[in-house]
């Protein structure tokens, strides 16, 4: 199995995040009783518990927290994808999003740098919501 054959979970609480991707846009919830804005998708809302949910489209903007470079494949991944980078991304929204950064200088990604959402297509019309370095043009 590679990431291109990757499908998302079928769970009732992440299957509007995840029809979403196929068209290409990041939605968040945000708890209708408390007004919280949540990312990852979940069943309850970690302040209050609620459990009624709407869906806001992101911006896709944000900037990085904290970043890794990996130089060893992750199971699903062939040695010529290395090394990857793996980043906190703060959205502007507010909320903190654990993704990749890609692009040809994914490498000299740090801490600050803005970044744009981009998109990875995998299995069945869904996509993986990436980053990339905002100063570039790399998708």
């Amino acid at each position: 199995m590679s990431q291109t054959d990757y499908l998302p979970p079928a769970r009732p609480a992440t299957a509007p995040y995840w029809e979403a991707t196929r068209s290409r846009v990041l939605v968040l919830q945000r708890c209708r009783a408390c007004g919280l804005l949540i990312h990852h998708p979940r069943e309850a809302c970690p302040n209050c518990l609620g459990q009624d949910f709407a869906w806001q489209a992101s911006t896709g903007r944000g900037v990085v927290h904290a970043v890794s470079v990996h130089h060893r494949p992750f199971e699903v991944m062939g040695p010529e994808e290395c090394p990857y980078v793996v980043a906190f991304v703060e959205l502007d929204e507010g909320v903190r999003f654990l993704s990749n950064i890609v692009g040809a200088d994914r490498l000299a990604a740090a801490a600050g740098d803005r970044v744009r959402l981009v998109w990875k297509p995998v299995a069945e019309g869904y996509h993986l919501p990436v980053f990339a370095r905002e100063d570039t043009t790399d998708q």
